[in-house]
């Protein structure tokens, strides 16, 4: 594997725990429960995507997995810096899940866009795997947002369709 590539693979470790990051900081200001269980579901799946590039990655610059995910969180980070400025204003659910719409829509754009220049069919798997579960992370955000908003429920527009 080239130089590039494993600095790729690197940036997408990095670049899921800051994700992870934020939605563990984003659920520690929820009031409202179901928006909590999204951000800590959202948390946990970026744990898991992280693990899915740590398995490919071949330098030895990081330490257990474990390890990197559990250290601070890169408050420098797009991620964060995001997250701190809703939560240096006014932190409502609505912001939040606003911001991570926003911010799974280009993940899911840079994954897709990295997985196009990649050759080798294994790595190029794991960047496909991981922007269709970003896409999934969106569909999920999308749902909770309307649900907070208290806008028709998709599995309810039928009924509102027909009446």
């Amino acid at each position: 594997m080239s130089v590039d590539l494993q600095q790729a693979i690197r940036n997408s470790i990095q670049t899921e725990k800051n994700a992870m990051n934020f939605y563990q900081i984003g659920a520690s200001h929820m009031k409202d429960p179901a928006a909590r269980r999204t951000f800590e579901l959202l948390a946990k799946e970026e744990r898991e995507h992280a693990g899915h590039f740590y398995k490919i990655y071949q330098g030895n610059d990081l330490p257990s997995l474990e390890a990197f995910l559990d250290a601070p969180a890169d408050a420098a980070s797009g991620w964060m810096a995001s997250m701190n400025k809703v939560i240096g204003v006014d932190f409502t659910e609505k912001a939040a899940l606003e911001l991570a719409l926003q911010k799974e829509k280009k993940l899911e754009e840079a994954l897709r866009e990295t997985a196009a220049r990649i050759d080798d069919p294994a790595v190029k798997a794991i960047f496909e795997l991981n922007a269709r579960e970003t896409h999934n992370h969106y569909l999920l955000i999308e749902s909770e947002y309307a649900r907070v908003m208290g806008m028709v429920h998709e599995s309810d527009m039928d009924t509102f369709v027909r009446e």
